[in-house]
């Protein structure tokens, strides 16, 4: 059904319309700060910069709530990865190769063992994505991070820049009848954790909660390099009203069609929430990455993926009108 539920995001403490507001003013008054080496803001999912002949992209975000899961569980050593990730994978979007980033550890007191935990993912993720850590910043602010069941409060953000070596992707080339791709993601990735949290117990699901973002780098790249990509979208906040991002500058919609079924986690999830509509507007649902393709070139994508240990499969198309709809079980459901 769709409708009024008691658990959602919005009640959750998250309003993704509200944010999305937000976003607008704050896009339009970062405009004022344009200089000799910034390009346009498209609302893209990452920023671009000149640097002499170069294109460059920037790109800054964190592991959000899912850190109060790690410190549920007292388990540190793989939220690293998520940080990482959730930049990297924005990055590629845009056909940005990630290049070097800093690190942003903000504690609540001094704790060598946890930073040093974190720092396993930071690497592994690093690692993972051919990205060099070049530096950081650690800092103790007792007054401002608070820790839960008596453990250090910490957060972890990361920002990474890259640059673009061919064309640059902002879904200015989409077209009716492209077909949608979608990328298997490994779990919940690190979005929708305010509403999660109040939906799996953490005892039950902790260490599923905490599986790392799929990061899809060296896939997405190979993609990128072998088929004429018309669009990305990295599947994070906002799921799948985040399609929107990429259809803007060709003025196109999005049908979802033929979503996977979704995994076990999101599945018990929807018991509670009992709404279509707020779960694909939260959650990936399964699919953490679209990749948007002329139809003939869709099986080299799903190729790639398979060769990269990813499932991945149509889950949709392009079509003229504005907007993303879900088709489920002979229901239309408007996300945006």
């Amino acid at each position: 059904m769709s409708g009024e539920t008691d658990f959602s995001y919005a009640k959750a403490g998250v309003n993704v319309a509200t944010i999305r507001q937000m976003q607008k003013k704050i896009n339009k008054s970062i405009a004022s700060t344009k200089n000799e080496f910034s390009m346009p803001v498209y609302g893209h999912y990452a920023g671009m910069f000149k640097a002499g002949k170069n294109t460059l992209a920037v790109h800054c975000d964190g592991v959000g709530s899912k850190v109060l899961v790690a410190q549920e569980l007292g388990k540190y050593d793989t939220v690293g990865i998520d940080a990482i990730a959730m930049n990297v994978n924005d990055m590629v979007c845009i056909g940005a190769q990630p290049a070097v980033c800093v690190d942003y550890i903000a504690l609540e007191r001094q704790d060598d063992v946890l930073v040093s935990e974190l720092m396993k993912g930071l690497i592994k993720g690093a690692k993972y994505s051919n990205c060099a850590i070049v530096g950081g910043e650690t800092a103790i602010m007792p007054d401002v991070i608070k820790g839960i069941q008596d453990k250090t409060g910490f957060d972890l953000a990361v920002t990474c820049v890259g640059f673009v070596k061919g064309r640059l992707i902002t879904g200015k080339d989409l077209r009716k009848g492209d077909v949608l791709v979608g990328l298997e993601a490994s779990g919940i990735h690190s979005n929708g954790y305010t509403l999660a949290r109040r939906l799996l117990p953490a005892d039950e699901w902790g260490e599923k909660m905490l599986t790392p973002t799929r990061i899809y780098v060296k896939q997405v790249l190979e993609m990128i390099g072998k088929t004429n990509v018309h669009g990305i979208a990295h599947i994070t906040g906002g799921a799948f009203s985040k399609l929107t991002r990429i259809g803007r500058q060709a003025r196109v919609g999005f049908v979802l069609d033929s979503m996977p079924r979704a995994p076990e986690i999101f599945q018990e999830m929807g018991r509670k929430v009992n709404d279509e509509r707020e779960m694909y507007r939260t959650f990936n649902m399964g699919v953490g990455m679209v990749i948007a393709v002329d139809k003939n070139e869709a099986e080299t994508i799903i190729g790639i993926a398979r060769k990269n240990g990813t499932r991945a499969s149509v889950i949709g198309e392009v079509v003229p009108k504005q907007g993303v709809i879900l088709e489920k079980q002979g229901k239309k459901i408007r996300l945006t």
